[in-house]
């Protein structure tokens, strides 16, 4: 309703009373969404409708027609419809745009945070009609596109967008820096020694967590995403209010480091993000874990016009570099480093080839019988046939199939290939060695389940090799895995044991068919008196667990004495052959199976090699 006289009373709260017939017309413009209100030549209220009154709240200010610019602010001021703006200059500069004789638009934010835009039209006589629309609304939601397109979902931290932004800025601010004149009016006292000026520099820092897709895949998407949440919590806790903490995609992080003094400032922050993320993170009851690597890359003022995919790429190579040196360290970026990246790189593509054209071989070590000496299995031992280095041992490839994903389907390959091999054995086992990545990985239960079927190799017939270190991450879910794989009749061997983190909590907590004793101790036993208590006390400990115990690495028949005396059931090595292809393999089987034939000893044929 437009009004040419004071509020009226059943406007007022509370006052109940019925209103009096109204014009339609001001009917309609109560109903409209906008404020409206029009002051005379004299720049006084002469009418407003229900809306203007409802946007700044001031139902019971006695708000009437005459009243100046002032009052009605002053009336405003004191529901909490002001504005920042002291009330008299803010009634001047109303009055000052609504005067002026043209129109305008001017967007004004409210003492509560509500947002306004006010249209005003000069009238013929001085005055003006002032339209006010409140776009609060339209403004949260604009910011929370805006806020959406430069952070991340998940964390709430800026995302590459916002941090080749900030970047960019700081490089700009750097060279501004560079490019200062140095001040005229300086005076400097010749006879004091020059004092060094350290140059500000900017870091850039890039992250990657240690273990989180094994980590990932254990707990699923849901325990990955919280883990990603409380990592990024964590990382912003040790930078400065000033500084840029972004995540970029999956589980990479990065940093932006401004008006540094020295690398050594860039170096505590890199040490301070790699101990806290390393704690132990408590999801719901259980306790999981990841680690961190960190590149960093240095600007100082002389380089500020590189460009900021260049400082991006160098923190890259730098982190590969940590990575590649045993991960949980930080790196700075050096000359030469590229060099590295694009062997690392051409490395890749190679073994990807290799996968594709089928290079890579079985050879298979025999697994002899101390007490019959006689061939009882053999393990599967994987070799790629290099096309410029030859014959290479997993040692040469295993760590970089597992950066480059490719472990999975090398893994497959060797389960399919040796279980298809065994298969025409009949009677003998084959050891299959898995990484702690296969393990990890979702669907292994499956997939050896269906080797099996398809190769026809019975399950008692297989093992499978852990290492101790494979326990030490997600034992929970470690220990289910290998569980289910005991279920079907396969046999779980735990290698090199006495290496690592032996803790004889995980030979209790899960029955391990076998337990193989590292090389290393078998070498030493007949000058270390240690490692002749070790391997004994390793055999007497299988015994009490009804576990069978194997040595490796056996190349003299006094070894063999020895670990038959402490009751060792099998052994590998040298002396019983090295690891041959396929068919040299079976060409040994052949042998055994003539000698055993014709009466004569049953001892495994020694090596021609």
């Amino acid at each position: 309703m437009l009004h040419a006289e004071p509020v009226p009373p059943e406007w007022q709260s509370g006052a109940g009373r019925a209103a009096s017939p109204r014009d339609p017309r001001d009917m309609a413009l109560d109903h409209i969404r906008l404020g409206l209100c029009v002051f005379d030549g004299e720049h006084r209220l002469a009418m407003f409708n229900r809306q203007f009154i409802t946007l700044y709240e001031l139902q019971d200010s006695g708000l009437r027609t005459g009243m100046t610019v002032r009052e009605i602010v002053d009336l405003r001021c004191v529901a909490g419809t002001g504005t920042t703006m002291a009330a008299e200059p803010y009634a001047c500069w109303l009055e000052q745009i609504g005067s002026a004789r043209q129109a305008s638009d001017t967007e004004v934010t409210l003492s509560n945070g509500r947002v306004h835009v006010i249209h005003n039209e000069p009238t013929s006589d001085g005055g003006w009609v002032a339209t006010v629309e409140d776009i609060t609304e339209r403004c949260w939601a604009e910011a929370r596109v805006r806020h959406m397109a430069h952070h991340d979902a998940l964390t709430g931290l800026p995302n590459r967008n916002l941090f080749s932004e900030r970047l960019e800025r700081a490089l700009a601010h750097l060279h501004d820096r560079a490019c200062a004149p140095a001040d005229p009016g300086a005076v400097s006292d010749e006879r004091a020694p020059a004092e060094p000026q350290d140059e500000p520099l900017v870091a850039v820092m890039f992250l990657d967590l240690d273990g989180f897709k094994a980590v990932n895949d254990t707990l699923g998407h849901a325990g990955g995403d919280e883990i990603l949440r409380q990592v990024a919590r964590r990382i912003a806790h040790c930078v400065r209010g000033q500084d840029i903490v972004a995540r970029l995609g999956g589980d990479e992080f990065a940093i932006l480091l401004e008006g540094l003094r020295s690398p050594g400032q860039a170096s505590d922050v890199a040490r301070r993000v790699i101990d806290i993320v390393s704690e132990p993170i408590m999801l719901e009851a259980s306790q999981t874990g990841v680690g961190v690597s960190v590149g960093i890359t240095l600007c100082a003022c002389e380089d500020a016009e590189e460009e900021p995919a260049l400082l991006l790429r160098q923190a890259d190579v730098a982190l590969y570099q940590a990575k590649s040196e045993g991960q949980g360290t930080y790196r700075f970026f050096q000359e030469g480093m590229h060099a590295a990246l694009h062997r690392h790189h051409e490395a890749e593509c190679a073994l990807r080839r290799a996968l594709a054209n089928d290079d890579f071989e079985l050879h298979f070590q025999s697994i002899v019988a101390l007490d019959r000496h006689r061939i009882v299995g053999a393990e599967a031992l994987l070799r790629w046939r290099h096309p410029e280095r030859g014959l290479l041992p997993p040692a040469e490839f295993v760590a970089l199939a597992e950066s480059a994903g490719l472990i999975g389907e090398i893994g497959a390959w060797v389960l399919r290939t040796g279980c298809a091999a065994a298969a025409r054995w009949p009677g003998l086992c084959l050891a299959v060695n898995l990484s702690p990545v296969q393990v990890r990985q979702p669907g292994l239960v499956e997939q050896v389940t269906a080797v099996l079927a398809a190769t026809g190799l019975p399950p008692h017939r297989l093992e499978l090799e852990i290492t101790e270190g494979l326990l030490l991450h997600d034992s929970a879910g470690t220990l289910s895995t290998l569980s289910r794989l005991r279920a079907l009749g396969v046999g779980i061997v735990l290698d090199d044991f006495g290496t690592g983190y032996s803790s004889l909590s995980y030979l209790r907590r899960f029955p391990f068919s076998k337990i193989k004793v590292d090389r290393s101790f078998v070498a030493n036993m007949s000058a270390d008196v240690g490692a002749t208590a070790i391997v004994e006390a390793v055999a007497t400990l299988g015994q009490r667990l009804n576990m069978l115990v194997c040595a490796e690495g056996i190349e003299t028949e006094a070894q063999v004495a020895m670990l038959r005396a402490m009751g060792c059931d099998e052994g590998q090595g040298y002396l019983f052959g090295r690891p041959r292809a396929a068919e040299a393999f079976e060409g040994l089987l052949a042998s055994a199976r003539t000698i055993a034939g014709s009466g004569a000893s049953q001892r495994v044929p020694q090596s021609q090699e």
